[in-house]
């Protein structure tokens, strides 16, 4: 991190004029510009980047929920507690491994019953891929998806019911 930080540093090279110089870039010791956009570095977690895919995967027609069955009941319980599920419910189901410049990412999704899951799959890739990369500038270097259940017509929800009324 510091050999990235000291690089990016603005040095004085001499070529900046007191009160004069041009105020919207500046010269390195080689005598290129550096544009203000690009001076600093930022960094992107990876609870950002599963919030984004886990909203994008969502909105793929055929996906019914993220995560695996034990995970949706647990974050069942916990979005009846205030203030504990808020957060948790938009990244269940996604794992992001994020770099400088990419990302990779593992979805775990729930189909609805008659869905070709190839295609909700593609769909899922597609939308979560062009997402991540608008909102974040990373590169998307794969996208692995796991079905772990198919939500059928009559099933009820897996929610936990409280135990006392």
């Amino acid at each position: 991190m510091t050999e990235t930080g000291e690089r990016n540093r603005p040095q004085n090279t001499g070529n900046e004029t007191a009160g004069g110089g041009e105020p919207s870039s500046r010269r390195t010791s080689i005598g290129k510009r550096v544009e203000p956009g690009v001076r600093g570095r930022t960094t992107i977690a990876d609870g950002v980047v599963e919030k984004i895919a886990g909203l994008a995967a969502r909105d793929v027609v055929g996906v019914h929920a993220m995560g695996s069955g034990l995970s949706r009941t647990i974050g069942a319980v916990r979005d009846r507690v205030p203030g504990g599920g808020a957060r948790a419910g938009v990244t269940r189901g996604v794992k992001a491994e994020v770099g400088e410049v990419q990302t990779a990412l593992d979805l775990e999704i729930v189909v609805d019953y008659g869905v070709a899951i190839a295609d909700v799959a593609r769909d899922v890739r597609e939308n979560v891929v062009a997402a991540v990369e608008r909102m974040t500038g990373l590169e998307v270097v794969e996208v692995n998806i796991a079905v772990s259940d198919v939500k059928l017509p009559d099933e009820e929800e897996d929610e936990a019911e409280p135990r006392l009324q």
